[in-house]
């Protein structure tokens, strides 16, 4: 498993694009297994762990599609929660408190997402 300050290669930066689809990918969230996802808004990418705050369910309505119809907000098809995209932060509806935030970086074209204490990649077969 790769070292907690490790970043580890998500996507090509073009596979995210402005208000589009998310690429989703798997984690270890204080060791149990969850998806997560990584979206762009305003030429920046933003990943998040695919939990609502408000129950912990998926928030995607269609596989990867988590914007609103305005392309503005992230909202769980389940209970109609927004969150700012750049942030997270609840904007609307029955939150309780943020999404919970991946690091990310671009570097020569390719999206990494860097592990945490409490998010780290899903283990390999190699792993086991």
């Amino acid at each position: 498993m790769a070292p907690v300050d490790q970043p580890v290669a998500l996507c090509a930066s073009s596979d995210l694009l402005e208000g589009g689809d998310a690429v989703p990918f798997e984690v270890r969230w204080r060791a149990e297994p969850c998806r997560a996802f990584a979206v762009r808004w305003r030429g920046r990418v933003h990943a998040y762990l695919n939990r609502c705050s408000h129950l912990p369910m998926e928030m995607d309505f269609q596989p990867n599609r988590f914007f609103d119809s305005s392309g503005q907000w992230l909202i769980c098809a389940t209970h109609g929660a927004t969150y700012r995209p750049d942030t997270g932060a609840c904007a609307a509806g029955p939150c309780r408190g943020p999404l919970t935030e991946i690091a990310v970086e671009e570097v020569d074209g390719t999206v990494f997402w860097r592990p945490s204490k409490d998010i780290q990649p899903e283990p390999t077969f190699d792993d086991l």
